[in-house]
């Protein structure tokens, strides 16, 4: 029988580590947010050291010992105290085996290796050129390579990468369902882009000038109005947007500013409030164990999306926004709602993912996972990218990115090491789908969504989505909350409705 002390003294030990990630975090959202350039190399050294103690207090004799008590305890009778206690024992398990097959050294090179690429990233995005960051990724992916073969992936040395975000995901089945959802993606999204040519005048060029201080205004009022807690949390600036969760209490937005489109920063201020949504909605009293941490990318990223998309470019929602918009930016007024909401909701091939229409979006997916996947099946050099980018992107799109920082540069990922992130933003859309029309079929929900209330909507989600922590794996969650495994149905269908009708 599983006893009291052992599983207490495991969730202590747990936590302990959890302490030295969250000073981790901090210390990466202060690089990417205030911290002046020239403290670059120190701070790298600074995470490099809190990742090594992590990494060796993660791994220790004691919290083997613990964990291997743990199960002993555990019989089938009891089946430990709930099954809380029986996943957290399983999941720290698993992610104690992955761990061990890491040398510390290697661990802490990574932790440098990202933080300086990140900065490089920075400068070489605002420079357009790769060339000068090319060096930092030959070295991140030098070591993804390296740690992908110490975990070993199940098919090929990118599943153990994909695994990191997604747990049990393996690039036969991504490439088995981007094959398949791929015809219909691309014919929706040529013929939203037909529609809108002929339908919906380009919005930017009507938006006019937008301070950026009365774009925080907005962004705040509607953040806090679909349910983010400010008292536990805030928005800064950055060069591409994203949230951190520290733990209870601390969750940070971030955005970016375009005076010329306030939309491009609420609608990423209304993505990351998806993010900050579920850190702000996982169960507090579990915090640093499984049970109190994301389940998966693909579920995180189908929160941002679902507020984003399913709720931030709705008319209902505009019906409530759009008056305030034309509050703080009074020549608005030369728009009616349904001019604005055909540009909210405009179809166009783009170059830049983060401001893409749904509709378009999946293409922008299916290139970066498929430049990754030869990138660690030894087809693709990283010197190669931007001109196999390019070439992907115009068969893609028809389009060739006029320089590398709106092409193979725009995205953040690579220079924090993230290889195998980018499938889950299309399991996100299909999971976004998928509960937003499971949520929709409650009545209450439904009726307040329909008045720009969205309470209900966001306790559904916390009582199917967020409480359940990591306890579920992304499959189990999906079928408990929506009856059914991710599937891609209930997103087509969103996509047609939207933009084809």
């Amino acid at each position: 029988m599983l006893t009291t002390s052992t599983y207490d003294q495991l969730c202590t030990a747990a936590r302990e580590v959890s302490l030295l990630h969250g000073a981790s975090a901090v210390l990466g959202w202060d690089q990417e947010t205030y911290m002046p350039p020239k403290g670059v190399e120190h701070r790298s050294r600074i995470l490099a050291q809190l990742s090594g103690q992590a990494h060796e207090q993660f791994t220790s004799r004691r919290f083997r010992n613990l964990l291997e008590k743990a199960e002993d305890e555990v019989d089938d009778q009891a089946a430990a105290r709930t099954s809380i206690v029986k996943a957290n024992i399983e999941q720290l398990r698993r992610e104690l085996d992955r761990a061990l097959k890491l040398p510390k050294k290697l661990v802490e090179q990574n932790s440098q290796a990202i933080s300086l690429g990140q900065a490089a990233w920075a400068k070489a995005r605002a420079a357009s050129d790769f060339a000068s960051f090319a060096p930092h990724l030959e070295r991140l992916v030098g070591l993804a390579q390296e740690m992908a073969a110490r975990w070993g992936g199940k098919n090929e040395p990118y599943d153990a990468l994909l695994d990191q975000h997604e747990r049990d995901a393996t690039a036969q089945d991504i490439d088995k369902l981007f094959t398949a959802l791929r015809p219909s993606v691309a014919k929706i999204a040529k013929d939203a882009v037909a529609r809108s040519a002929a339908e919906a005048p380009p919005l930017k060029a009507m938006l006019g000038n937008c301070p950026v201080e009365k774009q925080q205004i907005l962004n705040r009022e509607v953040a806090e109005a679909v349910g983010f807690d400010f008292d536990a949390g805030r928005i800064d600036t950055t060069s591409h947007p994203f949230c951190s969760g520290f733990g209870p209490g601390d969750v940070r937005l971030t955005t970016r500013y375009d005076e010329r489109d306030f939309l491009s920063s609420l609608f990423g201020v209304l993505h990351e409030t998806g993010h900050g949504l579920y850190d702000q909605g996982l169960p507090e009293g579990e915090w640093g164990l499984p049970s109190g941490s994301a389940v998966s990318l693909g579920i995180h990223e189908s929160q941002s999306r679902l507020w984003e998309n399913h709720v931030g470019r709705s008319r209902t929602f505009w019906e409530r926004w759009f008056p305030r918009a034309v509050s703080l930016f009074p020549h608005l007024k030369k728009l009616t709602l349904d001019q604005f909401l055909l540009g909210v909701n405009r179809a166009e091939y783009s170059f830049i993912r983060v401001e893409s229409d749904e509709a378009t979006y999946d293409l922008h997916i299916m290139l970066r996972f498929s430049l990754e996947r030869q990138l660690f099946s030894g087809k693709l050099k990283v010197s190669d990218i931007p001109d196999a980018w390019n070439a992907e992107f115009e068969s893609s799109f028809g389009l060739t990115p006029p320089n590398d920082a709106h092409g193979c540069l725009q995205d953040i990922h690579w220079s924090m090491g993230g290889f195998g992130y980018f499938p889950t933003y299309t399991l996100g859309n299909l999971n976004a789908a998928q509960l937003f029309a499971a949520a929709m079929k409650q009545r209450a929900i439904k009726n307040a969504t329909t008045k720009a209330e969205y309470a209900p909507l966001l306790k559904w989600l916390r009582d199917n989505v967020h409480a359940a922590g990591s306890c579920l794996s992304p499959a189990e969650l999906m079928e408990h909350a929506t009856g059914k495994t991710t599937e891609s149905g209930p997103y087509l269908k969103h996509l047609k409705a939207r933009f084809v009708g």
